[in-house]
């Protein structure tokens, strides 16, 4: 199984087919780095929630891939044919224990995996937008049935349309995102930030009726360039590497934009 020689005849089509794939797992894990704030507010500490990234991300999906990858070779020598679906593994075991246990396994990594990195954000989000009216567990209902509405099933139909669709496609949102972010935090305002000023009208980060029209404009530059490649083949590369091409190019502009707005105390 590990032995088994490579699909890939040339390194030009392993590099074609890996820089998509690795944009998409980089788009999959900016999610969750992007509202990773609603989990490290609990630390006790900077240094916890360092170690705890550090050796929790790396380390545990090093494993999980190896995993992922050494199932679904091993599927091609037992059954003949690449299984990459966990549910579509297990339908060929003719063991109901052993069946009914894995399936178990995945109904609660599935649980514990949606729960923490696809339903706290956005219910925080929503309870933001009307906290008289929308509490966290509503927002949590609102959340799972945006999910129902999404028909996750569909694009997960098909590797190719889970992975070059769907988590390439989103990327291209989030990149820019994450790059205003990065960019606002590292080098507009120096790492500093006036905590409580974040929750008072007319401050500094208030902007224009608490809209900051430069950061949109990043953004929006970044998220048409970054998915352009969608409708124009001559630029597909610029899709290929969605997030790195909206996470760059945003964070230039809007670099760029608010130069003349940077804090005094952040120029140092």
């Amino acid at each position: 199984m590990l032995s088994a020689p490579s699909r890939f005849h040339s390194t030009g089509a392993f590099l074609h087919f890996f820089f998509p794939s690795l944009t998409a797992m980089v788009g999959y894990w900016a999610t969750l780095s992007l509202n990773i704030p609603d989990f490290t507010r609990y630390a006790k500490s900077q240094d916890s929630q360092i170690v705890g990234q550090a050796f929790g991300l790396p380390v545990a999906m090093t494993l999980y891939s190896f995993v992922g990858i050494a199932c679904t070779s091993a599927s091609e020598k037992i059954f003949g044919e690449a299984i990459w679906s966990p549910i579509t593994l297990l339908g060929r075991f003719h063991q109901p224990v052993a069946a009914v246990l894995a399936l178990v396994a995945v109904l609660v990594a599935t649980l514990n995996v949606n729960i923490g990195a696809n339903v706290v954000s956005p219910s925080n989000d929503f309870s933001n937008l009307a906290p008289r009216l929308i509490s966290f567990r509503t927002g949590g209902l609102i959340t799972g049935f945006l999910g129902l509405a999404m028909m996750p099933w569909k694009l997960m139909s098909t590797f190719g349309t889970y992975i070059f669709g769907w988590l390439v496609g989103y990327s291209g949102l989030l990149g820019p995102v994450a790059g205003i972010m990065v960019a606002d935090y590292f080098l507009i305002r120096g790492t500093h930030l006036d905590v409580a000023s974040l929750y008072h009208r007319g401050g500094p980060y208030e902007y224009s009726r608490g809209l900051n029209p430069r950061a949109v404009a990043a953004l929006v530059i970044g998220v048409f360039v970054a998915l352009i490649g969608l409708v124009v083949p001559a630029v597909r590369f610029l899709y290929d590497y969605a997030w790195f091409v909206g996470f760059f190019l945003s964070a230039a502009i809007y670099y760029a934009l608010m130069l003349r707005y940077k804090p005094v105390d952040a120029q140092v």
